[in-house]
């Protein structure tokens, strides 16, 4: 039997996200924007939540296509509201038209998202060593410096936990557990 981090035996979906996707380097910028939104979403949730949600989310924002969403007005605003596939928080969907508007220009500035976050970690995944589920921080001085950075930058729902988060989810930093089967595997695919 497979070694798992704890977190991933709550659910079957759980599992297959733990399994195919946390901790895995993504270097793509939809892929980054979709994770910047979805852990914004889920503040205050649990993340089996979001992943039930996440396909809905899929829909609802064009696929994460940030230079759509960047368009949004207040009539896409209300028709997201009235979507129960989504968490109908007003305050979070107007976040993530406000992150779309500064994702485009830190891309413009940096020549990609990627390049700008990935700096914060000299573009290589932070290799940690927990034992156990309660021995992960629920955030770091990095996920503190790029929060600020976020918010300087007109970021919102971007605070030092939804960032560790993230960066946890796009695999800036490898979190799985030592004993876990995905922790060398992860660490591999950050050597490349």
């Amino acid at each position: 039997m497979q070694i798992r981090c704890e977190w991933a035996s709550f659910s079957d979906l759980a599992l297959k996200y733990h399994d195919g996707e946390w901790g895995v380097p993504i270097h793509d910028d939809r892929s980054l924007f979709e994770f910047l939104v979805l852990e914004g979403a889920q503040a205050g949730l649990s993340w089996e939540t979001i992943l039930r949600k996440r396909d809905n989310y899929r829909k609802a924002f064009n696929n994460f296509d940030y230079e759509k969403v960047a368009a949004y007005d207040d009539v896409k605003v209300e028709e997201l509201l009235k979507n129960e596939g989504i968490v109908r928080n007003r305050l979070k969907v107007r976040s993530a038209i406000a992150n779309a508007q500064a994702f485009k220009k830190v891309r413009d500035e940096f020549g990609s998202f990627d390049t700008y976050i990935w700096s914060f970690v000299n573009h290589s995944p932070v290799q940690n060593s927990w034992k156990s589920l309660a021995d992960i921080p629920a955030k770091t001085d990095i996920a503190e410096k790029i929060s600020k950075d976020l918010k300087k930058r007109g970021f919102s729902f971007v605070g030092p936990t939804i960032i560790y988060a993230f960066m946890q989810a796009v695999g800036m930093v490898n979190d799985h557990v030592t004993d876990c089967f995905r922790y060398e595997q992860c660490r591999e695919l950050g050597r490349k």
